[in-house]
């Protein structure tokens, strides 16, 4: 539920006119490499639910969509097992806030700004967990400490695990990833390959927090 205001549409819209040039994509979404590494039983993979506890994450973030840039502060608040809570800040020009349940994000926004926030599965691995639609066939393969998956046929999940924890998810369809998003410690990326958009969030602080008052979930 991304709610921005009407003082941040208009910001962004300002910010963008005069955004600074970045590189786009000149040819279509990149083929998907062949699974590699090892096979292994599906079993393997590990688990990424939030099992306890109530985080804080506050970071700073990038937003490209074709040859425009906007940057702004921002935090999510994430509680178990499948609430979060997104709030972006655009300096003194407005704020937004959106809510992820389950597979359900409510954003009521206009369609420029309703572009920024990735599709609930992305925007889960964001977040380091697994949520994609529930499908039969999956291959597991291991690596060293890389552990991959595909999930599906047609269009695939393709997930990553360094160490046992999640730092890739891909949406392969037609053989070629369509979006993506990658993880570390320091910073979260997401990207579409589709619509030539990029959201970077940069870690800044990672606490964990008392249980979040129910009116967090209400916007």
């Amino acid at each position: 539920m991304l709610k921005f205001t009407e003082a941040l549409c208009s910001a962004r819209g300002r910010i963008l006119a005069a955004a600074v040039t970045v590189g786009t994509v000149a040819c279509g979404p990149p083929a998907a490499a062949p699974l590699g590494g090892a096979p292994v039983p599906a079993l393997a993979m590990p688990s990424t639910g939030f099992t306890a506890g109530h985080l804080l994450i506050a970071f700073r973030w990038e937003y490209v969509e074709g040859s425009s840039l906007t940057r702004g502060e921002g935090a999510v608040r994430v509680a178990p097992p499948d609430s979060a809570r997104l709030d972006l800040f655009l300096g003194g020009f407005g704020s937004g806030a959106a809510v992820l349940i389950g597979d359900q994000l409510h954003a009521p926004l206009p369609d420029a700004a309703r572009n920024m926030i990735p599709p609930p599965p992305m925007l889960w691995a964001a977040f380091g967990r697994l949520a994609v639609p529930a499908v039969g066939d999956t291959t597991v393969r291991a690596d060293g400490d890389l552990l991959r998956a595909d999930i599906g046929t047609e269009p695939v999940w393709r997930v990553t695990f360094t160490a046992g924890r999640l730092t890739r998810l891909e949406h392969i369809a037609g053989g070629r990833i369509q979006e993506y998003v990658e993880r570390d410690d320091a910073r979260v990326r997401y990207v579409s390959n589709v619509a030539q958009r990029r959201l970077t969030l940069t870690i800044i602080r990672d606490e964990s927090v008392p249980p979040f008052d129910r009116s967090v979930w209400v916007l």
